[in-house]
């Protein structure tokens, strides 16, 4: 099974998704004139417009609920991975994902926002809708559909469930049968209560852990500050290939720092704009800043936190592509949150190895949330023809399943799934968004110059000759007729 899967992402992940995922952030960062740093203060700014209707979330709900599907075990098994495969040089492309993949989220997150739909009381929208309202590619919207369905409801929850299992097992000796049980029966309740149970969980879980995971990371910093400026020196010695040690691994940096990057902050991926379709906001680009935003907190806070901590107790291990070990730094640990447990129970005996168990626990299980919420809403998308309800009960089985299944599996065949899931959506969606650029940088363009008047930008689809955003032409009659009554 798992040389299948290997040779399945051998395929899924060659060279040309790289440099796909690259060529596409940069494109958009140039022809918005880098939006991630010019409305940096914006963004932050944006998400404590607290707006909540009966149909949708608040912005911080919605960036709360991205968040717990970019923050998961990507940013600390991932980025051991990273490291593994790729040396210290794959954190600094993880970064380069990041900062490009920002303007990425800000397109998608965008496109979500203007052709999303009101369906069954809630708002609904993603890759799914803009592909089909934006292109009228009815069968490419389909297939993703039915791709994100298996990707997110099959493949993805398997990878944060078996880093749960491992960590928790590393940390508690908890046998991993108990370990799926807890996660089947915990996960049954919240998917089973709907959008805003999952969306009050997330809001309530995700910052907390954001914040506590990344203020231990700074304290570990400090404490090491000596060390710093040496560690920052073999991140770009390595990412260049100027190290004697990891030179010789340059294309692996680059590839893995890609790869870990696009399943950790999931920029162009296409599951971002589920959530920030939810949203309740006046205009599409308020929820495309606030999601560029949460690529910033996903990569460069929490995963560099996990990089760094490693790179400075050097318990880390770096192979090559041949299966050579080209540094040890831990004996008897595998690739994955067993390295960020070793290092942080060095620094913190009693307290590190815990820690880092109940963050990855909590960042993991959101995730899997998340995931359940992209496929459901994949399925509302596909049930607007034809009402199939079985469907959904089908997707709560299947990714309770999936979920149980991970936690019993090897690591290396539950990230091999994981990686092809990530892969097929990343292909479909940065393939949709760039024939799709022109709608969001019109959207772009229309906020800055509302802003610039020194009011607070409302979106106007017609007057931009945006077309298929019939929600917002509804929602824009309805309150004209209201004030008219008034």
């Amino acid at each position: 099974m798992n040389e299948i899967v290997s040779a399945i992402n051998a395929v899924v992940w060659s060279p040309a998704l790289v440099f796909l995922c690259l060529g596409a952030g940069l494109y958009f960062s140039v022809r918005t004139r880098f939006l991630q740093l010019r409305h940096f203060r914006e963004m932050i700014r944006l998400i404590f417009q607290s707006k909540v209707s009966n149909t949708g979330i608040s912005p911080f709900q919605a960036l709360s609920m991205t968040l717990a599907g970019r923050v998961g075990t990507g940013n600390i098994a991932g980025v051991a991975t990273a490291i593994t495969f790729g040396g210290p040089g794959a954190l600094f492309w993880m970064w380069v994902v990041a900062f490009l993949g920002a303007s990425s989220a800000f397109v998608e997150s965008t496109l979500g926002q203007v052709y999303k739909e009101k369906i069954d009381g809630e708002y609904r929208g993603g890759p799914a809708f803009y592909i089909e309202k934006g292109l009228g590619i009815k069968w490419f919207a389909w297939l993703f559909a039915f791709t994100t369905i298996l990707a997110c409801g099959l493949l993805l929850p398997g990878v944060q469930a078996n880093a749960i299992s491992s960590s928790v097992s590393t940390a508690f000796s908890i046998d991993t049968r108990i370990t799926a049980t807890g996660l089947a029966l915990l996960l049954a309740f919240i998917i089973f209560g709907g959008l805003r149970r999952i969306a009050a969980f997330a809001s309530a879980v995700v910052p907390f852990m954001a914040v506590a995971y990344v203020g231990i990371a700074i304290l570990i910093i400090l404490l090491n500050i000596t060390q710093v400026p040496a560690m920052i020196a073999l991140i770009f010695r390595s990412a260049f290939g100027f190290d004697s040690a990891f030179g010789a691994i340059l294309g692996l940096a680059i590839m893995w720092g890609v790869r870990r990057g696009v399943y950790s902050n999931e920029a162009g991926q296409g599951t971002a704009p589920h959530a920030s379709s939810a949203a309740s906001v006046s205009h599409p680009a308020k929820q495309g800043l606030v999601q560029a935003f949460s690529v910033y907190v996903d990569t460069l806070f929490i995963c560099s936190a996990t990089g760094f901590m490693l790179l400075i107790t050097g318990l880390y291990n770096v192979e090559g592509p041949t299966g050579d070990v080209m540094y040890t730094g831990v004996m008897g640990v595998g690739a994955g949150p067993g390295y960020v447990q070793t290092a942080m129970e060095n620094l913190m005996p009693g307290f590190g190895n815990i820690f880092v168990a109940v963050a990855l626990f909590f960042f993991a299980f959101t995730t899997i949330l998340a995931y359940y919420y992209i496929a459901e809403t994949n399925i509302s998308y596909i049930n607007r023809t034809i009402a199939r309800p079985w469907m959904n009960t089908v997707l709560k089985f299947g990714i309770i399943g999936a979920v149980v299944y991970g936690t019993l599996r090897t690591a290396e065949l539950a990230w091999g799934l994981g990686d092809i899931g990530v892969g097929l959506m990343a292909w479909l969606n940065i393939a949709a968004i760039l024939l799709l650029r022109k709608p969001a940088f019109a959207c772009l363009r229309d906020y800055e110059a509302q802003k610039a008047q020194g009011i607070d930008p409302v979106f106007h689809p017609e007057e931009l000759g945006i077309k298929g955003a019939e929600y917002w032409i509804e929602r824009l009659a309805d309150e004209k007729r209201s004030h008219d009554q008034e």
